[in-house]
């Protein structure tokens, strides 16, 4: 924005940050700025004659505007001057499909959609993939909610192929989790003829790549070159698995991609979990398709509180393919509950007693209740855990059979020696459900939250005969340990956690069990990692089966209620009942972090009660 200052009364522009836009004006219009920085929600003054004004403020309150004084001397700089154009051409467009009575109607012939795909499309496509094709085509950018196992990146290549074949694109670039690129490779591979050619961003530039593949960890420091590489030619911006920018401008991975959005000519989006906090989560993902309106949609549908009807609003604005649709067997899910044994017992009160003290002068620290409700998750589980090791790997070593606890010592002394004296329950109770399966030919994937229990409960299971593969962050083959569990039959165990392997691996070909010996509060996660067993490909007669261990009286109680009550909106914005049956998780016959505020008030409640 270089133009001189006696020539436009108001410069609009983007801020470096590209999540927001800069106002300038010349001396003379400075109580006009004032004025009108003061009609934005997040408008803020940087100077006598700037301001900042959040960019999706800017875009659904762009009728503000209209007030300044000398309208046809403001110059707007190129690019925001087409976002805000093609924001409110999709705004009119998605308007006239929330107004439509049937979200189907238009759709695509198998014969139309054939011709739309072009001569190099090589790949066959369900009938429900078509479906979601033909309705993203409706809309410039879109949404696809469906499933995890539903064929959403092959869904997402036939879109790129119509725009493609239609001169509209001739560049993609995908933003994914590492663990997705395997996919993405095999799928631009598979779908066109000949295959499209592709690089990876972390692996160096190539100037001839059709398709760029990155991860969310590398966009902040990568922005400025996947920026010029948008611009150079005409692009679709596609980000898989999309909740991890969930947090918007506001969250490190939503800003780089609220930056980026812009300048793609198409953006879409793929996730099976659209919502797993709330209706936050949805406002700042449709936000990132639509700027200055798709939040504006989603807080006006969910406001009323009933969700049947926010379902029904906002159901044009995405395409969803459910697990019912995709003819799986049903899942068999319940919960076995367990008692914690005296020592374990005492010190879980204990600390729950210690973190009470302090609950009143931390409860608006998000940060610390976090990790409190963090430490009650590792106390519920094995206390051990909260004694740090001599590495963060560093597995817990249990005596068998262990020694009585003494009567005399004190409850720190007694914490440092617990592997001598009791065996977690949860532990006890994995090792047991591991036996029966293996006894039947079962393979298992244990799912737990915390490293130093996943190892422990790896060497555990080791010396009851049972070797484990083991995936984690610091796992330095994880291919390898996946390709064990896999391929080998004397490997019936895998240990991982769900902030690894929650995504884009397949798993559902050899394993049929999963057991959760924890869970934190991120809903997302704990679907994300039920899908890696319960996906598209399983044969009619294969039961599933899901087994959730919780300690009574602890903070797992917690986590199980905030779980179904976010279950419980997502099944109903989504209008998808399979979501809902996962929330009402019954309970066996007898015999850490992201919180958002109603977590932490159930965090507190628990607090106040112990």
């Amino acid at each position: 924005m270089s133009v001189p200052a006696e020539e436009f009364s108001l410069q609009l522009g983007f801020d470096v940050s590209r999540t927001k836009a800069e106002l300038r004006v010349p001396e003379q219009y400075r109580s006009d700025l004032v004025q009108l920085t003061a009609r934005f929600r997040t408008g803020r003054q940087l100077g006598p004659t700037s301001a900042l004004v959040d960019l999706e403020d800017l875009l659904s309150g762009i009728n503000v505007l209209a007030s300044w004084p000398a309208p046809e001397e403001v110059q707007w700089d190129s690019d925001l001057s087409a976002l805000v154009v093609s924001s409110l051409q999709d705004a009119e467009t998605a308007e006239k499909q929330l107004s439509s009575a049937d979200t189907d109607t238009g759709l695509l012939t198998r014969e139309e959609l054939d011709i739309r795909l072009g001569s190099d499309w090589s790949a066959p496509l369900t009938e429900f993939q078509r479906r979601d094709i033909s309705k993203l085509l409706a809309l410039r950018h879109g949404a696809n909610f469906s499933v995890p196992g539903a064929g959403k990146t092959r869904a997402a290549l036939g879109l790129y192929a119509v725009v493609r074949t239609e001169g509209a694109a001739k560049r993609l670039l995908v933003i994914s989790p590492k663990s997705a690129y395997e996919s993405w490779i095999y799928e631009t591979g598979t779908c066109f003829s000949p295959g499209l050619r592709y690089c990876k961003l972390d692996s160096g530039e190539d100037p001839h790549a059709e398709v760029l593949i990155a991860n969310y960890e590398r966009l902040d420091r990568n922005l400025a070159y996947l920026a010029a590489w948008l611009r150079e030619e005409p692009s679709v911006l596609i980000l898989d698995e999309a909740h991890r920018m969930k947090l918007g401008a506001k969250g490190t991975y939503g800003a780089a991609c609220m930056a980026l959005g812009p300048l793609a000519k198409r953006r879409l989006i793929l996730t099976g979990t659209p919502a797993p906090n709330g209706a936050k989560d949805l406002e700042n993902l449709l936000g990132f398709v639509w700027p200055g309106h798709g939040q504006r949609v989603v807080t006006q549908a969910v406001a009323g509180g009933d969700l049947a009807h926010a379902s029904a609003v906002l159901r044009p604005l995405f395409t969803r393919t459910t697990k019912q649709e995709l003819g799986l067997p049903p899942v068999t899910a319940h919960i076995e509950r367990v008692d914690l044994p005296p020592l374990h017992d005492e010190i879980y009160r204990a600390l729950v007693g210690d973190l009470s003290a302090r609950a009143e002068a931390s409860s608006d620290d998000f940060a610390a209740l976090g990790k409190s409700a963090l430490r009650m998750l590792m106390a519920a589980t094995n206390p051990a855990l909260l004694l740090e090791g001599s590495t963060k790997h560093e597995p817990v070593e249990y005596r068998l059979p262990p020694l009585d606890v003494p009567e005399n010592g004190s409850l720190y002394q007694l914490l440092q020696d617990l592997p001598d004296y009791e065996l977690p329950p949860k532990y006890r109770a994995a090792v047991g459900l591991v036996a029966e399966n293996v006894a039947r030919g079962r393979k298992t994937l244990i799912w737990t939250t915390f490293v130093r229990s996943l190892t422990s409960l790896a060497k555990l299971l080791e010396g009851e005969g049972y070797p484990a593969a083991v995936v984690y962050g610091g796992t330095p083959n994880r291919e390898e340990e996946i390709r064990r569990f896999r391929e080998d039959p004397d490997c019936m165990v895998l240990v991982s956690n769900p902030a690894t392997l929650g995504e884009g691996i397949s798993l559902h070909q050899v394993c049929h069990d999963a057991v959760y010996v924890d869970r934190d509060f991120m809903a997302g996660r704990y679907l994300q990692s039920l899908d890696r067993i319960h996906r598209l490909g399983l044969a009619d007669d294969v039961e599933t089966r899901i087994t959730v261990l919780a300690a009574r009286d602890t903070i797992d109680e917690v986590v199980e209620t905030r779980l179904r009550d976010k279950l419980e909106f997502m099944s109903k914005v989504l209008d998808d009942p399979e979501v809902q049956q996962l929330a009402d998780l019954q309970d066996a016959p007898a015999g850490v972090g992201g919180l958002d505020i109603a977590d932490v008030r159930a965090v507190l409640k628990h607090i106040g009660k112990a």
